[in-house]
């Protein structure tokens, strides 16, 4: 019965209006707005939906990943788009000084939408 349904993800925000700027503008995606709910529109005919939440409580895990050829590339352009990549210490996770894990698992980069959402950029080969 869902194995055709084209399914979609979605998390909240606590303001739509800095999710649109700040995945619209400072990503660079396209959005769209409708009934009060913001649309990512993503590479692949992928659609994330955000969907506001007074009571919003960020994820304390990463919500969205974003595959790129280059994570070394995608950081430093992002951080001139204001971006701030969160820099971890802990046992498991260890950031570098760009906030770039490297070497265990997959070369990765976390940081926050303006609701406190975690997102990555995450290295991976385009074959």
């Amino acid at each position: 019965m869902l194995e055709a349904s084209k399914a979609f993800s979605g998390f909240s925000a606590n303001d739509i209006g800095k999710a649109k700027e700040f995945y619209g503008k400072t990503l660079g995606l396209k959005v769209s707005q409708s009934h009060g709910l913001l649309t990512l529109h993503l590479a692949g005919d992928n659609n994330v939906l955000i969907y506001p939440k007074p009571n919003h409580v960020p994820a304390t895990f990463t919500v969205l990943n974003f595959p790129v050829k280059d994570v070394d590339q995608a950081v430093d352009e992002l951080t001139k788009r204001g971006v701030r990549f969160e820099i971890y210490d802990l046992p498991d996770i260890k950031t570098d000084k760009k906030g770039i894990m490297r070497g265990k698992g997959p070369t990765i980069a976390w940081f926050k939408d303006p609701a406190g959402n975690i997102l990555s950029v995450l290295e991976q080969d385009a074959s």
